[in-house]
């Protein structure tokens, strides 16, 4: 099965580096997707919690803040 995700959003936060106990680094952000199609009474966007890890996390940390636009491709 494929099970593949790419989103382009607005982080909500400044992105804020922690590190495990071994050393890795990790980032917990969540971004806002706006809806293709907007309906009456419902949310203009969707809020999706992402995390990042190791260099990736690092390099959040260093050069994105809130209201960056970025994209995100997952499983």
């Amino acid at each position: 099965m494929i099970n593949r995700v790419i989103l382009v959003g607005r982080l909500t936060r400044d992105p804020e580096l922690r590190k495990t106990q071994s050393g890795a680094s990790v980032v917990s952000y969540t971004i806002a997707v706006n809806r293709r199609v907007q309906t009456p009474g419902q949310p203009d966007a969707d809020f999706i919690n992402c995390v990042a890890w190791n260099k990736t996390a690092d390099l959040m940390a260093q050069y994105l803040h809130k209201g960056s636009l970025i994209g995100v491709e997952g499983r």
